[in-house]
């Protein structure tokens, strides 16, 4: 075996599937928490490949439906699941935003890979039984499916003194100067998924 094959064999390889949040809506290029992440392993030199497959608008079902082209394509030995706040958007099942999660770490583990859960969180005017039932979601699916889990992407922005504030207009997509919060919210479970 070539010393570049070993290099790919033992280089953390690290697939990120989620929605606008990840994919830098509304920002200024490399300014999102993926981008800030690919800066964050070079200065800590370590050596792992960031592969962005997030689309704006995507809900855990068309994750779900892109996870087995991607996992071949990429062949990640991580996979950060940050998916199920549109689902939630549009009022989807909370049933199928779970079986979707479950179905796409599994089908992400079958394929070798660890898996990272990034949870996310609906605002109160959803009705509180709601939002203490999406939230669990995440939680119940890192918990029998064995996954790493960021309970909360938006922690210490969305529930900042002035949350508007780190916003952009729409009140739904953080701006770039909370970015840097986003992954610091994601680094120390991802850092240990790394070891």
């Amino acid at each position: 075996m070539g010393s570049s094959a070993a290099w790919a064999k033992t280089t953390p390889n690290i697939l990120v599937v989620g929605d606008s949040i990840s994919a830098e809506y509304g920002l200024p290029r490399g300014t999102g928490w993926v981008a800030l992440l690919e800066q964050r392993l070079a200065e800590q030199k370590i050596q792992a490949v960031v592969h962005n497959a997030s689309i704006s608008g995507d809900t855990t079902s068309g994750g779900r439906s892109r996870l087995a082209g991607l996992l071949g394509f990429y062949q990640p030995t991580l996979v950060v699941i940050e998916l199920g706040g549109n689902d939630a958007l549009r009022g989807l099942p909370l049933q199928s935003t779970e079986d979707n999660l479950r179905q796409m770490t599994e089908t992400a583990q079958k394929a070798g890979a660890k898996v990272l859960l990034v949870g996310m969180q609906v605002p109160p005017n959803y009705g509180r039984d709601y939002a203490n039932r999406f939230q669990n979601t995440f939680e119940r699916v890192a918990k029998s499916e064995k996954t790493g889990l960021v309970p909360f992407l938006l922690k210490g922005v969305a529930d900042a003194p002035d949350p508007v504030a780190l916003f952009q207009p729409d009140r739904i997509h953080p701006k770039a100067e909370a970015h840097p919060t986003l992954l610091n919210n994601v680094w120390p479970e991802l850092k240990k998924l790394l070891n």
